[in-house]
């Protein structure tokens, strides 16, 4: 299938797609050959509906009564996702969380070698993380070019997240994966991914007060937690 060939495939689709493949490989690792859409919607957390349409971007439809091949499938996923090649990562921010995604067997497993991690602290400026030597965020565009880097990964703080990212444009980065809580102001022409951890614990905190709101109504106990907080569980 050529870039021409292809059809433009939703983002909540292409965001399913690596959990699809992450169930494939553990499907392939024990030994198994073939699977249904029902199994696979079982195993992701979705409806079987769902799995078909996102298989069929692929150009993947099954056979009814036999499903789907699991090696093919995994090979229609990673073509897809780019995965046929690596890709080439720089961490900018080497604080404790910069320099454990160095080090994370995951992104190499996953096709994803960290090749630079740089900073503007001159403490932190030729210290070495795992086998990298932390370089200075001046030399970004020359370590771009050098290790030929596709991806930018921005761990600094927010304050200079912002800098970060114009850093990381201006060196020729077009994907970065953002671990800073601020949004950043790119062109479009840049893909921006955002993990705020804040975030995810927030939603946590949700379901949590949830759970506590359901056992204080089940156990008819007097809730102590505000009004406004226990109209979440009604």
């Amino acid at each position: 299938m050529t870039q021409l060939q292809r059809r433009k495939i939703p983002d909540a689709a292409i965001a399913r797609l690596p959990i699809y493949l992450q169930i494939l490989n553990n499907l392939a690792a024990t030994n198994v050959l073939r699977f249904s859409s029902d199994e696979l919607a079982a195993l992701a957390g979705v409806n079987a509906a769902k799995v078909r349409k996102d298989l069929s971007y692929l150009g993947s439809y099954g056979t009814r009564g036999v499903g789907y091949e699991v090696t093919y499938l995994i090979y229609q996923i990673k073509r897809e996702l780019g995965l046929m090649r690596e890709w080439n990562v720089v961490v900018v921010g080497a604080g404790n969380l910069g320099c454990a995604l160095a080090k994370f067997d995951g992104f190499l497993s996953r096709g994803f070698p960290v090749v630079g991690i740089v900073d503007n602290d001159p403490k932190k400026i030729g210290r070495t993380t795992s086998s990298l030597t932390v370089g200075d965020v001046a030399d970004l565009k020359n370590i771009v070019r050098d290790e030929k880097v596709n991806i930018g990964v921005i761990t600094t703080s927010s304050a200079a997240a912002q800098s970060a990212a114009d850093a990381l444009i201006e060196a020729g980065i077009t994907s970065i994966l953002n671990f800073a809580p601020v949004v950043l102001s790119t062109p479009s022409s840049v893909s921006v991914r955002h993990v705020d951890l804040g975030v995810e614990l927030q939603i946590l905190s949700y379901y949590e007060q949830m759970r506590i709101e359901t056992g204080i109504k089940s156990a008819g106990i007097k809730s102590d937690i505000s009004p406004e907080l226990s109209k979440v569980g009604v």
